[in-house]
């Protein structure tokens, strides 16, 4: 793996940029981006040089997409054609991304990549804020990355991209997508969900003594409720079954939460609560 190109260098992919340098990787990065991401990304080292998506895949060993999901799945229709030239010149390439859901971004790519070009991935870190501006070189120490190839997926690049992650700090994990989906679905797309409801709650409540009387607890639990509305609408769109599966576990508990309150027993669901919540912590 001796070059590499991003396509989107946002957060994600401006941290992958620079956690490359940062862990010695010396070839050339390329980035496939918007003109103002772009020069904020060369003024930081996240990338080299600028290319379109096509000079990117004639030149590089790895493409990693870190677009929205929905821009994952149209740009990897638009890779269907320079990536069958590019391997029937006998040159490999390894595809990855970021995006927030697995399944359908696995099964696009199915469809329109040769078999062994993705592998399909998803670095469990981020920030409320976006942007390369605010992208950083450590964002993926001590985070899992998921990667979920398909079965028997053989690429002689995988084990140098593997070997970069593992350079990062990253906690390496494999999953079928389905599997991910339905995981993420609790761990990330429901606190996403359940930051915007409370904040939006306060909003609705008019009150102008709730932006000013709070303690530390408030900031942390809305903190989520800053991110992008663009970014979750894709999310939320390719992962709608699951996440209704998660909310509707969450809706139970806060029913039972209300009648514990009713009845003054609210030990049961604070022990429960507590026990995870140190789980997390270790």
């Amino acid at each position: 793996m001796q070059s590499v190109a991003i396509v989107g260098v946002g957060l994600i992919g401006g941290s992958f940029g620079l956690a490359l340098r940062h862990h010695g990787f010396a070839g050339p990065i390329l980035g496939v981006s918007s003109p103002r991401a772009l020069d904020a990304a060369l003024r930081s080292g996240a990338v080299s040089a600028p290319a379109t998506l096509a000079q990117a895949v004639a030149a590089v060993d790895l493409l990693y997409l870190a677009q929205p999901v929905d821009r994952i799945l149209s740009t990897l229709d638009a890779l269907a054609a320079p990536v069958a030239a590019r391997l029937a010149s006998g040159r490999p390439i390894l595809i990855t991304d970021a995006g927030s859901t697995k399944r359908l971004i696995v099964e696009q790519a199915a469809r329109c990549l040769p078999p062994h070009s993705f592998l399909g991935g998803h670095p469990m870190a981020g920030k409320e804020r976006s942007g390369v501006e605010v992208a950083e070189a450590s964002l993926f120490r001590n985070r899992p990355w998921v990667l979920t190839p398909l079965p028997a997926f053989d690429n002689p690049l995988e084990p140098a991209f593997r070997h970069w992650l593992s350079r990062f700090g990253a906690q390496l994990i494999s999953l079928t997508p389905e599997a991910h989906d339905q995981v993420v679905a609790f761990t990330s797309h429901l606190p996403q969900l359940l930051s915007t409801a409370l904040a939006a709650t306060l909003a609705s409540n008019g009150n102008p003594l709730n932006a000013q009387l709070h303690g530390t607890g408030l900031l942390d639990m809305s903190r989520l409720a800053l991110s992008s509305p663009a970014l979750w609408d894709s999310i939320v769109a390719t992962n709608r079954a699951p996440i209704l599966q998660a909310l509707d576990a969450f809706q139970a508990e806060l029913a039972g939460l209300r009648h514990a309150v009713l009845t003054g027993s609210i030990s049961t669901p604070f022990v429960k609560a507590a026990t995870f919540s140190a789980s997390l912590r270790k």
